[in-house]
């Protein structure tokens, strides 16, 4: 692709989520989108491939549908108040309509098939940014509306989250579907406590972006896209698998590192509001997403592919790695002792 046109598209994709930050219409929240939308559909396009042109066709369709859901539902709240103001939506049906078009957007359960299947037939790149960037305008819209929401539509939808993400990933290989299915995990935990505690989960939103850019990051310098690829990747670069290791331990949300935290102060805001029984069952679906980094992490560090006597270390190419990428593996596992400074 034309540096040119990577610079626009990029730029398209940052005005774009800035523009549905800042805004407080309805229609300039819907148009901030929709450039989002539009712009990262080249970038998918880019690899020339049909698996890529069949992602792209995908996410288009369920983006397009959510977007006119979305719109839909600011028109009826129009209609009904006679405000376009994004914090006045008081109406039970233009609420329930958003937050199913927000749901759809973001790949919640179960709302959330259309992620696994559009990450897989991109790079990594693109992965990166659509589990990252692409989150942040919708989940904005999510918090700015938190306290006018359904809290049992909510509730329903973060247990289908955080029980298929956890379920989904059990018998995947490739690493974009289980990065997908934890993105899936994970957003159930945001949406669980977003009409509780609105901080706890743009909290959990900022560790959750830390820790999936550290790990994308680290597949591309590692160029693993499955198992099997990532079993020999401890003969490469053993500093680099090692800190692998970490950042998926952090997602599995295993004390002390980052990815405990969010999990710890949800758990504790939910027995606070006298829902016991919900902490439980998102506590035990934790496990399943537990079981599964479990397993990635064993198969980095404590296998290795069998190899003749002459040949204990594979052939080590320089990696390219960007600076970034230590920054975010530390903060992706080591937050835990500035808790207070966070809570703030």
């Amino acid at each position: 692709m034309s540096p040119y046109a990577l610079s626009m598209l990029m730029s398209s994709l940052a005005m774009g989520t800035i523009i549905t930050l800042s805004s407080s219409h309805w229609f300039l929240a819907w148009m901030g989108l929709e450039i989002n939308t539009l712009a990262i559909i080249p970038l998918m396009t880019k690899m020339h491939h049909p698996r890529a042109t069949e992602s792209a066709t995908k996410y288009f369709l369920t983006q397009a549908t959510a977007s006119a859901l979305l719109l839909f539902s600011a028109t009826m709240n129009a209609w009904m108040t006679g405000e376009w103001t994004i914090m006045n939506m008081n109406s039970y049906t233009p609420t329930t309509i958003l937050t199913i078009a927000l749901a759809i957007k973001l790949g919640i359960a179960p709302f959330h098939l259309w992620l696994p299947d559009v990450l897989q037939g991109l790079d990594m790149m693109t992965c990166l940014i659509l589990s990252t960037w692409q989150k942040l305008a919708p989940m904005a819209l999510l918090i700015l509306t938190s306290h006018q929401l359904n809290t049992t539509l909510l509730t329903l939808m973060a247990l289908a989250s955080a029980i298929i993400g956890g379920w989904g990933a059990l018998n995947q290989t490739q690493m974009r579907k289980i990065m997908a299915y934890s993105s899936i995990a994970h957003l159930g935990w945001m949406t669980l406590v977003i009409s509780f505690a609105p901080n706890l989960a743009l909290l959990n939103l900022m560790i959750y972006l830390m820790m999936t850019s550290s790990m994308f990051m680290t597949l591309m310098a590692l160029n693993a896209t499955n198992m099997n690829k990532l079993s020999v990747s401890w003969l490469k670069t053993p500093t680099l698998a090692a800190s692998m290791m970490a950042g998926l331990l952090s997602l599995g949300g295993l004390p002390p590192l980052s990815g405990f935290l969010p999990k710890w102060l949800i758990l504790q805001e939910m027995t606070k509001h006298h829902l016991g029984a919900l902490s439980a069952v998102m506590a035990l679906s934790a496990l399943l997403s537990l079981f599964f980094y479990l397993r990635l992490s064993y198969m980095i560090s404590m296998t290795s592919p069998p190899n003749i006597s002459n040949a204990n270390l594979a052939w080590r190419k320089k990696n390219n790695m960007s600076l970034i990428n230590p920054i975010l593996i530390v903060l992706s596992s080591m937050l835990m002792p500035i808790t207070p400074m966070l809570l703030m």
